[in-house]
């Protein structure tokens, strides 16, 4: 029913996915706002999608370790729920990104932002305000209270996945996404995310 009503609205008001569809977000993203994409091709263990361009809000930390991702996930969240210079609450949304870049040596974490938000200045000045152009990026889907050696394992998998389909891609980059919150501890849904080259 909810399918058919978003298609109907889409068609009503016609606005179209800019890929040519209505975009009816995934089932992992629990009825919150999450960034577009299109379905390019499914392989047997991961995705190729094509993701329009997003907004994010980002802050860098010292690791990929568990305690420094809880930190900058909760400054991101508290930015969200008022800690701002509006004390406004922010609509929340999925996912939340944990993103290595290795030949810079940064880590940073991030929550998605929807295209028609108007963000408050947040207090804490690390955080800041990212856009991310259109692209493809390689998926690979897996359950799980995710951890760092979760992502490591299935970034590794991806990666074995992706030379075997010759697919080009940056191997010194990639991204963890989470789309559930820390209380639900049952069919979770997380994602490795690497970038075509």
């Amino acid at each position: 029913m909810k399918a058919t009503f978003s298609v109907a609205l889409c068609l009503l008001f016609v606005v179209p996915h800019p890929l040519g569809e209505c975009w009816d977000a995934p089932w992992f993203c629990h009825g919150h706002e999450c960034p577009e994409y299109s379905v390019v091709k499914t392989y047997d263990n991961f995705e190729e999608r094509l993701y329009k361009s997003s907004r994010w809000i980002t802050k860098d930390i010292a690791s990929a370790q568990k305690g420094d991702v809880t930190d900058g996930f909760w400054k991101l969240y508290n930015f969200l729920q008022g800690e701002n210079d509006e004390k406004r609450v922010v609509p929340t949304t999925r996912p939340g990104l944990v993103s290595v870049n290795e030949a810079t040596s940064k880590v940073s974490v991030a929550f998605y932002i929807a295209p028609d938000t108007v963000l408050p200045k947040p207090n804490d000045e690390t955080i800041r305000e990212e856009n991310r152009p259109s692209g493809t990026i390689y998926i690979r889907v897996f359950g799980g209270v995710a951890s760092e050696s979760d992502a490591v394992e299935n970034r590794a998998k991806l990666t074995d996945d992706l030379k075997a389909a010759g697919k080009l891609f940056d191997d010194t980059r990639y991204e963890g996404a989470g789309y559930d919150s820390p209380w639900n501890l049952i069919n979770r849904h997380n994602e490795v995310w690497i970038y075509a080259a």
